[in-house]
């Protein structure tokens, strides 16, 4: 009886399932790397096969590029000739080497060149220093320490101008230059503006756009067919506005159905297109500010006198209404 009693007491053995995966915790499905990848990513071919009515302008600005840079990475010299079945380089538009505007610095992509390095001043036109050796390891042999004899000319650090203060009265200070010092609610001066603007177009977050004309929407953005921008109604000679700072890479009546046109990129992202002018005011390369002056309305290559006007995000259209001011002064 007691060996019964105790066969009893005894829990039946537990029961392991050892169907693959079973024994696994639940997992949370996540984005692939495929689809994650795919935000922000640049659409824009590696290689564009040239087709029959391309032209090296139209390629430009149907891929955002400026159209002598995509000649120079193809090493096509004026005046632009290209044919039917002609490959042209795109992507290394984008890993070309580029120069730091605040630093002058010069870099260039990983993997480029002949694996040596450049050692020189910045500033410098010098030609490569002799002692990189080729294992492209560079000796540092710049700058030198130099002991200059004391002078009175190279003496001690001056004192820092120091300050009176009488109840009652401004404050003065025992240095003169400080009356050059302007009040912090002086206004900036137009240069100071325009590299305020420069500055601004760098980064696609700073850009703050303006109707490029005064009038009226005769003509709205649409996906398909030729609205790629909006119309907006003028009179001749009307003065046509940069909506956004930036540098001017196309001048000129040679893309057909814009007449004569003018295209300026913003930043590595977006540029405008300004089509129809009776005059251009600008030339390529030229800088502009936001609100300058750059054509004047007109009807070249069209029915009546309108200006068109395009923003392109990296090349492809994109409905400027979404981007200007809410209303039009």
């Amino acid at each position: 009886m007691l060996v019964l009693a105790g066969c009893a007491t005894n829990e039946p053995a537990p029961v392991i399932d050892r169907m693959p995966g079973a024994s696994k915790a639940p997992t949370v499905k996540s984005a692939s790397p495929s689809a994650a990848s795919q935000a922000g990513k640049d659409w824009r071919p590696d290689l564009y096969t040239v087709k029959k009515g391309d032209t090296l302008f139209s390629i430009g600005l149907e891929y955002g590029y400026d159209y002598k840079e995509i000649a120079q990475a193809n090493n096509i010299a004026p005046p632009y000739i290209i044919r039917i079945g002609q490959q042209l380089k795109l992507k290394s538009l984008d890993s070309k080497e580029s120069t730091d505007s605040a630093t002058g610095v010069v870099t260039a992509p990983l993997g480029s060149g002949d694996g040596n390095v450049v050692v020189r001043p910045l500033g410098s036109d010098a030609p490569p220093s002799a002692s990189t050796p080729a294992t492209g390891i560079p000796v540092l042999n710049e700058p030198k320490a130099l002991r200059v004899p004391y002078s009175e000319q190279v003496g001690p650090p001056k004192p820092v101008p120091t300050a009176t203060f009488t109840p009652g009265e401004p404050a003065k200070t025992t240095d003169a230059k400080a009356a050059d010092v302007k009040p912090a609610d002086a206004k900036p001066s137009s240069d100071t503006a325009a590299k305020a603007d420069s500055a601004a177009a760098g980064s696609d977050e700073a850009l703050e756009w303006i109707w490029p004309t005064n009038g009226k929407v005769i003509g709205t953005f649409s996906d398909t067919g030729s609205g790629k921008g909006i119309d907006i109604a003028g009179t001749q000679g009307q003065p046509v506005l940069a909506a956004a700072p930036g540098k001017v890479i196309y001048s000129g009546s040679d893309l057909r159905g814009y007449g004569k046109l003018v295209i300026i990129k913003h930043n590595k992202t977006y540029l405008s297109v300004y089509a129809h002018n009776n005059q251009i005011l600008v030339k390529e390369g030229q800088q502009v500010s936001r609100g300058q002056k750059i054509a004047e309305m007109g009807n070249s290559d069209t029915d009546k006198v309108k200006l068109h006007f395009e923003i392109r995000q990296q090349g492809k259209s994109v409905d400027p209404s979404k981007y200007l001011p809410a209303s039009n002064p």
